[in-house]
């Protein structure tokens, strides 16, 4: 079975594996104050051009999103997010939990817009009962958002100064960082490809995803606020995420970082995702998003997602409803960093011969 579900099937980049196996004997301090840790966070402002930037480690996404969105927040507020956002879907009601409600915008997309952040606080703010109701306190976007799009350096640039204007932090879930990035960069407009730079810029707080991009697991947050870095590892400690042998994450990113490599396995995915993508339009099927990304969301029809399932394993989406008196669905097709090109090609020929 050639597994296209999600980009987390695999382990980690061999040269992970063998960095963690050199440094296995050493005796570091815990909890992120070793030598690896340090130096990974200073390979990470400089891909971001951001010398004060805090760099801190944590082991997962939701654990990411609840540390970060709940120590933003006072106990008023809540997070505006695309109805799609990963926090409103997929986490369980995390961010519920803490007593912030995610505050859902719709967009077919899955991107928040600026005029849907102006909106929010302006009914708020307008609300004659408005200390009776949750007020937006933060942005919560991703990259590449659930839906698989990007957002364009100017679509980004839009939303900081709506955030700023209202006063309130924009923080951007990266656990697909890489992959939007090399996406931009190979499909955006001139000028309007969005790199990593441009996040440390436009965001408040964002982070770097390695679970999805290459790490065995962790995340790496980034805070250029200055006053959001105040406490932060308290915040992480009260949250569990302040791992003992934090080490093991400072490594897998002073790897993924200190010669480029992140940017490399990212774009690999992307090039991936693209030969299936083509293969998909080839034989007419329509997309359920207009994605560039590592994701692909064909509409096939029922015997045909019978039949890759014999040999492929990836995601149901949705219902698409009946067409010429068959069942569609909405599939999702996902790469990774170590998507072998030999997999996606058989994967596109089936696509176009089935």
């Amino acid at each position: 079975m050639i597994r296209f579900e999600s980009d987390y099937t695999e382990g980690a980049h061999p040269k992970i594996l063998e960095r963690l196996i050199q440094t296995n004997d050493e005796q570091t301090p815990g909890y992120g104050e070793d030598v690896h840790c340090e130096r990974a966070a200073v390979y990470i402002r400089n891909c971001c051009g951001r010398e004060d930037a805090a760099v801190h480690f944590l082991m997962g996404g939701t654990q990411a999103n609840l540390t970060v969105i709940s120590a933003l927040l006072r106990p008023h507020q809540g997070v505006i997010a695309s109805e799609w956002g990963h926090i409103g879907k997929h986490e369980t009601g995390a961010i519920e939990s803490t007593g912030h409600k995610v505050l859902p915008q719709s967009n077919s997309d899955g991107k928040v817009t600026a005029a849907q952040i102006d909106a929010a606080c302006k009914e708020h703010k307008d609300d004659p009962d408005y200390e009776h109701i949750v007020q937006p306190g933060m942005v919560y976007i991703s990259h590449p958002t659930e839906n698989g799009t990007i957002y364009t350096k100017s679509e980004l640039e839009d939303i900081s100064a709506s955030c700023r204007e209202w006063g309130i932090p924009l923080f951007m879930d990266g656990a697909r960082i890489g992959y939007g990035i090399a996406a931009s960069a190979r499909w955006a407009a001139t000028g309007d490809a969005l790199a990593l730079p441009d996040i440390a810029a436009l965001c408040d707080v964002f982070y770097i995803g390695g679970t999805k991009v290459g790490a065995m697991f962790g995340e790496a947050v980034v805070i250029t606020t200055e006053r959001y870095k105040k406490d932060f590892r308290y915040l992480m400690k009260q949250r569990g995420a302040m791992l003992a042998k934090g080490r093991i994450l400072g490594i897998q990113f002073e790897t993924l970082f200190e010669d480029g490599l992140y940017f490399e396995i990212s774009d690999h995915a992307v090039v991936m995702a693209d030969i299936i993508r083509k293969a998909c339009a080839k034989k007419g099927y329509r997309f359920m998003y207009e994605t560039v990304a590592n994701q692909v969301f064909p509409i096939f029809p029922e015997h045909k997602i019978n039949e890759l399932r014999k040999s492929y394993a990836f995601a149901t989406w949705g219902d698409a409803g009946e067409i010429n008196g068959e069942k569609h669905f909405v599939v999702r097709l996902c790469t990774s960093w170590a998507t072998k090109e030999e997999n996606a090609r058989k994967l596109a020929e089936d696509i176009v011969a089935i």
